[in-house]
């Protein structure tokens, strides 16, 4: 067996100035000190001998001569001792040159304040903004971007509040509120409302309601092309001497075209478009007279009969173009399997270019009594379907408070659940005489 040779200690630190060591080095990486020379150690000197006897006190000569501290009086304050007054030496063991021996205090002054960084721009949705030019529409959200055509901030891309969303109109005698409900994206809802006089003088007040087909494209376009149209010719009829109920139809005719029209037009007919088809939509109308109720329809948009005397039975006033209604017609069905079935909806009659045919319907009524006609979109019926369960939603002070009769019909609709877009305008009858206007 190999005997083990012993090997000479490494150095763990330079012995000149204690630079650390690796084991490997011959040379100080600090002062250049030769490892391989390496001095003797010095003389041990113990004041405790290991056999247990004392050993030779130190020299006193070799001792430090530290000086005497002087004793504290309240005449006199102790003496100050600056840093640069303690003298040091460098690793080599020679004096620090210049005033500034050992830890450095001439670093400079530190400044009283330091300078601010640059302000942010202000929250343009607390400062004070400046009124931008007429004509621009701001973002609602940050009051600093302007709104692109498609309704979204530019600044912060909010997607803005539509016109549309809520409505609520009130012209005396009749009223109307739409509202975009729980569930759509957009309100494909339109109503208009107005009043005018006979011939006569007699007054005449006039409720379109549409409602856009969703599975059709621009159906929010197509709903407010047809209110807007169909009110505009009855206004241009009735006080030329038309028969209400004549104008009621000439207006659906008219509505069809301006529906139609839309189809034409680039947005609509673009080519190589085929998921794009025809903008469509329903209508309901009614014109209300001091002894004539009539209304006008083509879809399921309907209207209701509620006589202020809840005692006196109230009624449905339009018949559906739908699937259920023509189960029902048939007699293939009754009422309640037909509105059961997932096809009840389905709408066999509308506005559009794509309508197999339009037929519009059109009634005239005397009532009896004083009431109210209620016309809506099924965004309401939906939740009353039938006339009794109409009557019991229609506030008791509806001939005199239309507006809030309105309110309180969309606000049932949302509690329901809200499903579709919400669409209701009250007109009581008999008109009241009231000055001509419209809207």
């Amino acid at each position: 067996m190999m005997s083990q040779m012993p090997q000479p200690t490494a150095l763990t630190k330079c012995p000149i100035c204690e630079w650390p060591l690796a084991s490997e080095d011959r040379f100080c990486g600090a002062c250049g000190h030769d490892l391989s020379a390496v001095p003797a150690p010095p003389e041990d000197q113990p004041t405790i001998t290991m056999n247990g006897t004392a050993g030779e006190a130190p020299d006193e000569a070799a001792s430090v001569a530290w000086p005497l501290a002087s004793e504290p009086s309240s005449d006199t304050p102790p003496p100050v001792v600056r840093p640069t007054d303690i003298p040091g030496t460098d690793s080599g063991g020679g004096e620090l040159p210049g005033a500034g021996r050992g830890v450095r205090f001439d670093r400079p002054r530190e400044p009283d304040e330091y300078p601010l960084a640059a302000p942010l721009p202000p929250d343009p949705r607390t400062a004070d903004l400046a009124t931008p030019p007429a004509g621009t529409k701001l973002c609602v959200a940050c009051r600093a971007g302007h709104v692109d055509r498609d309704g979204y901030c530019e600044n912060c891309g909010h997607a803005q509040p539509r016109e549309r969303d809520h409505m609520e109109l009130e012209l005396g005698a009749v009223a109307a509120v739409s509202d975009r409900g729980l569930r759509h994206h957009r309100n494909e809802d339109a109503f208009a409302i107005s009043s005018t006089a006979l011939p006569d003088g007699s007054p005449a007040v006039v409720a379109i309601v549409c409602d856009g087909v969703s599975s059709a494209t621009r159906p929010d376009d197509a709903s407010l092309a047809a209110a807007r149209v169909a009110n505009e010719t009855v206004l241009d009829s009735l006080p030329r001497g038309t028969h209400p109920q004549q104008a009621m139809h000439d207006a659906i005719i008219a509505a069809a075209g301006a529906v139609n029209a839309l189809a034409e037009e680039p947005e609509t007919a673009q080519e190589h478009a085929p998921h794009q088809n025809a903008p469509a939509c329903t209508i309901v109308g009614s014109i209300i007279t001091p002894s004539l109720l009539v209304v006008g329809w083509v879809g399921d948009s309907r209207a209701y009969w509620v006589p202020v005397d809840r005692g006196a039975p109230p009624a449905r006033l339009t018949e559906d173009d739908s699937w259920a209604a023509q189960m029902v017609s048939a007699g293939l069905m009754n009422e309640a399997e037909a509105y059961a079935d997932e096809r009840a909806h389905a709408i066999t009659g509308w506005l559009g270019a794509d309508a197999y045919e339009l037929e519009p319907h059109t009634a005239s009524f005397k009532p009896d009594r004083p009431g109210v006609v209620v016309v809506c979109t099924d965004g309401l019926w939906n939740y009353a379907e039938a006339a009794e369960d109409m009557a019991e939603a229609v506030p008791p002070d509806a001939a005199g408070r239309p507006l809030h009769c309105a309110q309180v019909l969309v606000g049932r609709a949302l509690d329901g659940g809200g499903h579709d877009n919400v669409t209701v305008a009250v007109l009581p009858f008999p008109a009241p005489p009231q000055g001509a206007g419209s809207a």
